[in-house]
């Protein structure tokens, strides 16, 4: 059975209201479409958690910057839809941009904490506001029990973890696995631009991450293992914005020794930028 394609607000809450008025569990899977396995990974893992499931497809405006890729990102929602038919996704929630910010709409989610953390919002001031607040749109809305996020966007899991909290959302945010190429490149959107030889030198980013952290747990300082890595980049022709090694949980600087860390890296091989993290 092909799945219900929804575009108002009100279409959504009543799909997971009539869900729940069933006795069924539900959960979210937030995007913003050009799906790849990745997302295919979190729609899987969303149905291990619930009954009834609905993927959202919208590029939000508000998470980019004048100068960002918001006209060139990738817009394909017939794929998109092929590939969440086949998995079996319930519903799809794809609204146009003035169904999200009607005439007037003049509110934003303002997120501090881990959403700053000197990492992405660094380089991208604006983009964490953008993300709780079209985030906390469709949570607030679904009311789904679960929703999926990739830790590949490792401090948007965190942010947005952090904001479900502190908004009292009931819904309860679940981190899943990057999906990787055979050599190690983490899964994105962004991977389609890049060239054969980018393709080809991309892998380095999780290459040195992983070498960076097998170092670290051979008592090697954290900033030494960074550093190197970044230069190790560097040569190999990345333009690098961070190699950080952070509590893998506030994203604060490491205080001790017995702390949970978390690598992670952001680096612009020609026009096009990655990011990737692991565990340390």
């Amino acid at each position: 059975m092909p799945p219900k394609i929804l575009r108002t607000l009100d279409a959504l809450r009543r799909e997971t209201a009539t869900w729940a008025n069933q006795g069924l569990s539900s959960a979210i899977v937030p995007t913003m479409g050009a799906l790849h396995e990745g997302h295919l990974q979190l729609v899987r893992q969303g149905f291990e958690k619930a009954d009834r499931l609905v993927t959202t497809i919208f590029v939000n405006p508000k998470q980019f910057a004048a100068n960002e890729d918001l006209a060139r990102y990738p817009r394909t929602e017939e794929s998109d839809l092929a590939l969440l038919t086949a998995e079996g996704v319930n519903s799809i929630f794809a609204p146009t941009s003035e169904e999200i910010y009607a005439l007037g709409f003049a509110t934003t989610v303002h997120v501090e904490g881990q959403a700053k953390a000197g990492l992405e919002d660094k380089y991208r001031p604006q983009f964490f506001d953008g993300v709780a607040t079209i985030v906390a749109k469709l949570l607030i809305t679904a009311s789904a029990d679960f929703a999926m996020f990739g830790q590949k966007d490792y401090q948007q899991l965190q942010v947005v973890t952090r904001m479900a909290a502190d908004l009292g959302i009931v819904t309860k945010i679940i981190g899943v696995a990057t999906e990787r190429e055979a050599d190690g490149l983490a899964l994105s959107s962004r991977n389609r631009f890049l060239s054969k030889s980018e393709r080809h030198h991309a892998s380095a980013i999780y290459k040195n991450l992983a070498q960076a952290a097998e170092k670290i747990r051979a008592g090697i300082k954290p900033q030494t293992a960074t550093r190197a890595a970044a230069r190790s980049l560097t040569t190999l022709g990345f333009k690098v914005d961070y190699v950080a090694v952070r509590n893998a949980v506030s994203l604060a600087l490491p205080q001790n020794p017995n702390e949970p860390l978390r690598l992670l890296a952001a680096a612009w091989l020609g026009k096009i930028r990655l990011i990737d993290n692991i565990a340390v």
